[in-house]
């Protein structure tokens, strides 16, 4: 989960964003600001069904699948036995798209047999809510790996613990190694794990996580190099049955 080495989050700038149909709109270079996102959200403990403010621990996004159920996060945000809800555009304790199950989670063999940095990506299928899928309800931005990084600025949107609303950066994403991949945005600490990087074509082509499980301070936010492994990891959630 996303680490920082002081409690105290400071953020550069922090203004209200208007509402959009889509999620993340582009705003100033490496500014962060309040936003407003239906397609992201937070994870929460299940037991805290109807009791939401204070208890989400990472974020996650949908992506566009063929069942229409599946989110991304960061592979360390899917850990643990414990059952999980996905809130989508969660706001100041309210579920605006309902609540969703997560009913079966994709981890790739990189983490679950040595928690590897390099593969700090996960997937999970959502149960359908009264026979709708949550794709039909927010739509999914596309899942796309093999983008060379810094090719063009992204925009990253997540859910900070101790915050009840998200807050969006974008800025242009710089290579940390052959690997990982970094980006410099105020204000991105503990639970902004699982953010999405999405560019200017709705394509998620990071995911907060990564080295250092996406940090140690909430300045610099990390992602893994979206390679040939995520890439079988979302063909094997999305296809599977």
């Amino acid at each position: 989960m996303k680490r920082v080495l002081s409690i105290a989050v400071v953020l550069v700038a922090l203004i209200t964003a208007s509402a959009a149909t889509a999620d993340d709109g582009a705003g100033p270079l490496g500014v962060t600001v309040t936003a407003r996102a239906s397609r992201v959200g937070v994870l929460v403990p299940a037991g805290r069904a109807g009791r939401l403010p204070g208890g989400h621990f990472c974020t996650a996004s949908v992506v566009g699948a063929p069942r229409r159920d599946l989110i991304v996060t960061a592979a360390h945000c899917l850990g643990g036995d414990g059952g999980l809800l996905f809130v989508p555009g969660y706001r100041n304790g309210r579920a605006p798209y309902g609540e969703w199950t997560v009913r079966r989670r994709y981890l790739p063999r990189g983490w679950v047999e040595g928690r590897h940095e390099d593969s700090d990506v996960g997937f999970a299928r959502l149960a359908p809510r009264g026979g709708v899928e949550v794709q039909d309800v927010v739509g999914g931005n596309r899942f796309t790996t093999g983008t060379a990084t810094g090719a063009t600025a992204v925009t990253v949107t997540g859910y900070p613990d101790a915050r009840e609303t998200p807050v969006s950066c974008t800025a242009k994403p710089a290579a940390h190694s052959r690997t990982q991949q970094r980006i410099a945005c105020p204000g991105f600490s503990g639970g902004t794990s699982g953010s999405p990087w999405v560019n200017g074509d709705g394509q998620v082509v990071g995911v907060l996580g990564g080295h250092d499980q996406g940090g140690t301070t909430p300045g610099v936010s990390y992602s893994v190099v979206l390679g040939a492994e995520a890439r079988r990891l979302y063909r094997e959630a999305a296809g599977d049955t």
